[in-house]
């Protein structure tokens, strides 16, 4: 998955910049794929004492093309001992450090279509240091937990082919004894070895992404009341958050079976990962989670992922928004279940923010752009909900929920291509698509709507009539939009298709207009002042991530040049005075955060935190406890804002302590 793996604050920088050199690595690996694996047969044995692998991998291929070489991604941190062939001849091959793979030559060429089988030997102690993503642990031996994530290459994937190419797999694992393992598709149980030794043993033979596994010390699995297919496995120290996690993941997967039918299999199993590694990751039947990060919509997102990545996959980079743009948008889909349209519309209104802040790449193109750079991740992601929402809005519910299940059942076990997605629905809604697929998947960019409209009296008694034009500054613009007419009766909605950079209307009412409001359910994607102002904010957040503290504050600086009271831009301008030690410049940014907008609300408890600790660094000890006072008084315990405040009130802040925020 490409991105439900948000990192702690002040950590962005290793989720945002994964892989910052990539596109020059490029060069190294093939631009489209030359073999396409279709099974793996792995044996592998963890010693988390030493921090060591051993592993044999059969891995068994379908050359693409008249081949005298194939390079396999292979993490950094295991040396390969041998290559073979299904003859037993001996491979030579050549590692690329600077982009984790190894280029195998075999002892003769292999025509384009022909099937072989190559046997890896291999080991080592894999680290953060040694990740294909520079800075994110994807794979490491260690207690009380070890991971090995499908990004972390801890076996030889087909490069490129991360996420898009689907294999089966037999796997064997073993750990010391004591140690649980999980994976996809377990088969018997714990297997009891000689010498304190265990082994697990996994058969995930539907084409997927299989090669997920999380060892560790870990309790009897823990369920739901009365839902014994989702367990949960979890050290001690995260005992208390295992039933939360398990009744929220089962509530999800319920709801979204309702959504878009059966997954792949009826079995979850829920499992830590440790708190240096990512947030989140997903395989099938397995939802990987940082217990201190599992809020709800994080699972979700990751729940998802059982039928979008899971059961379909992108066919290239350049169709990954539709498996991750569902991701996200069946996690706003639940929260409009579980919270109402009102905080729907407040997610959407984030994702609008990321879809627009690196909209200069088409999704259909984006394959060529790092696959874990701020733009591929905010383009297919949040741009890809938008587009699956604006295609809700253009369908209608019914319609829409039939359309997402005719990709799953046409595709189950396969990869889809944008043109899929597009031919599935318009045989759902009957409509011509094309303009919409060209302007939101083929295109950039956004439209910003105007609204000119007279009113006129109507004789007799029969009411007024509106004639207006709406205006829209893409001159290819298509798209039907809702107008909401507030009367001084009656409010009615319209849906006005639009076409070109001016599109009329005429609304007969009753009740005299007073005000009409475009789009008011926030359906369509679409530029306004206040989303420019949440764009800066999010590009200064994502600044600050990758250590650019310059570019940040030119950022916030553009938000406040567009809504000077923008409460969140002049808390996260402080943030970055506090960074530098610029106490006055910060109380001050924090000071007018609190005269501001008031928006995201928690920015009232943190501010007067903040406040509090810059007078406790400068020696104002009454000054700071009335902040934290007031901070107690705010009622708000975002991200357990009052628990320090009161925390802060018996003991003083000193500079050298790690700074919170929200």
């Amino acid at each position: 998955m490409l991105n439900p793996f948000k990192p702690k604050p002040g950590r962005v920088l290793a989720l945002l910049s994964l892989c910052a050199t990539a596109a020059q690595l490029r060069a190294a690996i093939p631009v489209r794929a030359q073999i396409d694996v279709t099974g793996y047969v792995i044996h592998t044995d963890l010693d988390p004492a030493t921090g060591r692998m051993n592993a044999t991998a059969a891995v068994t291929f379908t050359a693409l093309d008249d081949l005298n070489v194939a390079v396999f991604g292979l993490n950094n941190g295991l040396a390969v001992s041998s290559i073979t062939d299904a003859t037993g001849a001996v491979l030579t091959s050549e590692r690329n450090v600077t982009d984790s793979t190894i280029r195998v030559t075999p002892s003769a060429i292999l025509a384009k279509g022909s099937s072989a089988t190559w046997n890896f030997t291999y080991a080592g102690a894999p680290s953060v240091t040694t990740s294909p993503v520079d800075g994110i642990k994807f794979l490491q031996i260690t207690d009380p937990v070890s991971i090995l994530l499908y990004p972390g290459r801890w076996f030889p994937i087909s490069m490129p082919g991360l996420f898009t190419d689907r294999f089966t797999m037999d796997l064997q694992v073993t750990v010391p004894t004591g140690e649980r393992v999980v994976g996809s598709g377990g088969v018997g149980g714990e297997k009891k070895l000689p010498g304190e030794r265990s082994e697990y043993d996994f058969k995930w033979d539907k084409p997927g992404f299989a090669g997920t596994i999380v060892a560790g010390k870990f309790l009897a699995p823990i369920t739901p009341p009365g839902i014994p297919n989702i367990r949960a496995f979890v050290t001690k120290a995260n005992e208390t958050r295992a039933k939360d996690m398990a009744v929220t993941v089962a509530r999800e997967f319920e709801f979204m079976t309702t959504a878009f039918g059966q997954a792949q299999s009826g079995r979850l199993e829920i499992v830590e990962l440790p708190a240096d590694s990512v947030s989140a990751f997903w395989a099938p039947e397995i939802i990987a989670i940082r217990p201190d990060r599992a809020n709800t919509r994080l699972l979700a997102n990751t729940v998802a992922h059982q039928w979008w990545g899971s059961q379909v996959s992108p066919a290239t980079l350049n169709d990954a928004w539709i498996t991750f743009g569902m991701d996200r948008y069946a996690e706003l889909l639940y929260i409009e279940e579980q919270s109402g349209k009102t905080a729907m519309q407040n997610a959407v209104n984030d994702s609008e923010a990321a879809a627009l802040a690196y909209d200069t790449e088409p999704l259909s193109t984006l394959g060529r752009t790092d696959p874990f750079s701020p733009q591929f991740q905010n383009m297919v992601l949040d741009k890809g909900a938008m587009v699956f929402h604006m295609l809700r809005w253009e369908m209608g519910d019914d319609q829409f929920l039939a359309f997402l299940r005719g990709i799953l059942s046409q595709y189950s076990d396969k990869s889809v291509r944008t043109a899929n997605v597009k031919q599935v629905a318009e045989a759902a809604s009957k409509l011509d698509l094309t303009s919409f697929f060209s302007q939101w998947v083929e295109g950039t960019g956004a439209p910003s709507f105007g609204d000119n409209f007279q009113v006129y009296r109507l004789g007799k008694g029969k009411g007024f009539r509106t004639v207006g034009s709406v205006t829209q500054d893409l001159d290819l613009f298509s798209m039907p939009v809702e107008l909401r007419i507030e009367t001084e009766g009656k409010t009615e909605d319209r849906r006005v298709d639009l076409a070109g950079t001016e599109s009329h209307y005429t609304v007969e009412t009753f009740g005299r207009p007073r005000h009409i409001i475009l789009d008011p359910d926030n359906w369509l994607l679409k530029t306004t002042p206040d989303l420019s102002v949440k764009v800066a904010v999010l590009r200064g957040q994502q600044s600050v991530a990758q250590g650019d503290l310059l570019g940040a504050i030119a950022e916030y600086q553009k938000a406040l040049a567009e809504d000077r009271g923008s409460s969140l831009a002049n808390y996260r301008l402080a943030e970055i005075f506090m960074m530098q030690h610029n106490y006055q410049a910060a109380a001050n940014s924090f000071r007018d955060a609190l005269r501001g907008d008031g928006e995201p609300k928690w920015t009232e408890v943190w501010c007067h935190i903040n406040l509090g600790k810059i007078f406790d660094i400068t020696g104002q000890r009454e000054r700071a406890v009335n902040e934290y006072r007031l901070a107690v008084q705010t009622n708000d315990n975002t991200q357990g804002a009052i628990n320090e405040a009161r925390s802060l009130m018996a003991h003083p802040f000193k500079r050298d302590e790690e700074a919170s925020g929200s």
